[in-house]
């Protein structure tokens, strides 16, 4: 448009509901209930499984204009070699979700600043398999999102601050590729924002006196504050409730996930009733 992009695949949604026949189905406000704790769950019957890794492939593929479905997809996608009747019921839920939502997406407005910030966040121990944290990193240029994922951590962390440490890292390798990406435009940043809620990991990233008490943590991930001395990155506070990295980690109540969905500059096109232009 004019005065900028709108990225969306509303086109693609209306063939992924017809083909696995939830055109439908009733729309829900989140696609993952607060209340759901998926397991193995081995007294459950057990489902189609290449049905059930078709859905998780296509709603794979739409992540790329809904990174508010991120979190709820990788969770489901955990499940790909047995699924089960549980595990079907919160893909059916992400399906009806994007059913009622299917025309947001991505607003990348015209003359954006290139300011870069980072936002990262984990939520410990949140699998309920093997109590692994997962961790949710965020990447803002201006005010549009340049990169997003949510990701189980490789190592099991003893401590929401070693959780939340170990996502700050997984931030510093987003930050110094986005970095090391506007060098070839000609723009060089100076040191790149990592907006964290934790303090015990900020501090972790600031003091290498408290090494002691981090032993366990992996040697890959003390680079973040290698970077953090060299001054390619800061690491700085945010309140936890605008933390939009919070929406890749867990499942949330209504009220907070559209708040956040809002954060990452999701938006609905409204069409005039001349149809010659739009409007966010």
């Amino acid at each position: 448009m004019e005065d900028g992009i709108f990225f969306n695949q509303s086109k693609y949604i209306k063939e992924m509901l017809k083909k696995f026949g939830l055109e439908d189905s009733k729309p829900t406000k989140t696609p993952m209930s607060t209340e759901i704790k998926l397991t193995k769950d081995d007294e459950a019957d057990s489902v189609d499984s290449s049905k059930y890794r078709g859905m998780i492939g296509s709603l794979l593929y739409l992540t790329a204009s809904r990174p508010d479905i991120m979190f709820s997809v990788c969770l489901c996608a955990r499940f790909q070699e047995n699924p089960k009747t549980t595990h079907l019921e919160a893909v059916k839920r992400i399906f009806r979700y994007i059913r009622g939502t299917s025309h947001l997406g991505l607003w990348y407005p015209k003359g954006t600043g290139i300011e870069t910030i980072v936002y990262a966040d984990s939520d410990h121990a949140g699998d309920y398999v093997d109590r692994k944290s997962t961790s949710g990193v965020c990447t803002f240029m201006g005010c549009c999102l340049t990169s997003w994922f949510a990701k189980k951590q490789m190592a099991l962390a003893i401590s929401t601050t070693e959780a939340e440490y170990v996502s700050a890292s997984k931030a510093c390798q987003q930050a110094l590729w986005m970095k090391q990406a506007l060098i070839d435009y000609g723009i060089r940043l100076d040191d790149v924002p990592i907006m964290c809620d934790n303090k015990g990991a900020i501090d972790l990233s600031k003091n290498p006196v408290q090494h002691s008490r981090t032993k366990h943590i992996e040697i890959r991930h003390h680079f973040l504050r290698d970077n953090v001395q060299k001054g390619n990155i800061s690491i700085e506070k945010v309140a936890s409730e605008d933390n939009i990295a919070d929406i890749f980690t867990k499942p949330l109540k209504r009220e907070v996930f559209n708040y956040l969905r809002l954060g990452l500059g999701m938006m609905e096109l409204i069409m005039d009733s001349d149809s010659s232009s739009s409007q966010k």
